[in-house]
């Protein structure tokens, strides 16, 4: 798999530069597109996050997107309430897919064309996966949303978006959170928090780092895809990580 370094080029007095990467996952929690409401889609968020996807797409970058479902629904606090836990499972797979549909209105309006994807068949509302298509999709630069996870209950959206990753044959996985990548401890609630600049896939698994779950992070050591965690809330961030410039946390092997 290819990896690419920084390319700049000067415009003028401008210097601008082409990102590391050609094709890259971005993985964005569904809470992410809460903003300040308790729950559901804040639709000024996804405008939000699609502006900072179109600033990134802009640079020459082939990009594919999985949104978690956390903001509507979640199948295991849900199995707490007695829900069984498949059933609940594929309830959560639903919900991502009214998050794509929600991304994929705002990443039109930012004038990319999109495509959803469901890895559970419904074909009145998006198109089902099939990662061939999915391909050609990225070849005429669509931006690709993959919904409803890998299909299976028991698989976090994690999972789905290193799966998803790894037959996409993307340079990278990006996981935008809510902070500028991974730290020792919560930095919102510890000032003194130390963040790491580079980590090892093992390191995140020994270390119990709960950057993304097990299988998915084991998942990504095994194809060297590396995943890189930055702060998907900061202006043109995406666009600066993308180009070697911006705050993050890498994890390699």
């Amino acid at each position: 798999m290819t990896r690419l370094s920084p390319v700049f080029t000067q415009f003028g007095d401008h210097m601008t530069s082409s990102p590391k990467f050609n094709r890259v996952l971005l993985k964005v929690s569904g809470e992410a597109l809460m903003g300040d409401k308790p729950f559901g889609i804040d639709v000024g968020m996804t405008d939000k996050i699609a502006g900072e996807i179109k600033s990134a797409y802009d640079t020459g970058l082939d990009i594919c997107l999985v949104v978690g479902a956390g903001n509507i629904f979640r199948g295991l606090s849900a199995e707490a309430t007695g829900i069984e836990r498949a059933t609940a499972d594929y309830m959560g797979m639903l919900a991502t897919v009214m998050n794509a549909l929600a991304m994929q209105s705002a990443l039109t309006r930012q004038g990319l064309e999109v495509r959803v994807m469901s890895a559970i068949p419904m074909p009145t509302v998006c198109e089902p996966y099939l990662r061939s298509k999915a391909m050609r999709h990225l070849e005429k630069r669509r931006v690709v949303i993959f919904a409803a996870g890998t299909g299976n209950p028991f698989f976090t959206t994690d999972t789905a978006a290193a799966l998803r990753a790894a037959e996409m044959g993307c340079d990278a996985l990006l996981k935008g959170t809510q902070v500028d990548g991974v730290y020792d401890s919560d930095p919102r609630i510890n000032p003194k928090a130390k963040r790491f600049e580079q980590l090892s896939h093992m390191d995140v698994i020994s270390k119990d780092l709960r950057v993304m779950d097990t299988a998915a992070v084991t998942l990504m050591r095994e194809n060297t895809i590396p995943i890189i965690v930055f702060n998907i809330h900061k202006k043109n961030e995406f666009q600066k990580v993308m180009t070697g410039q911006g705050v993050c946390t890498t994890i390699a092997s």
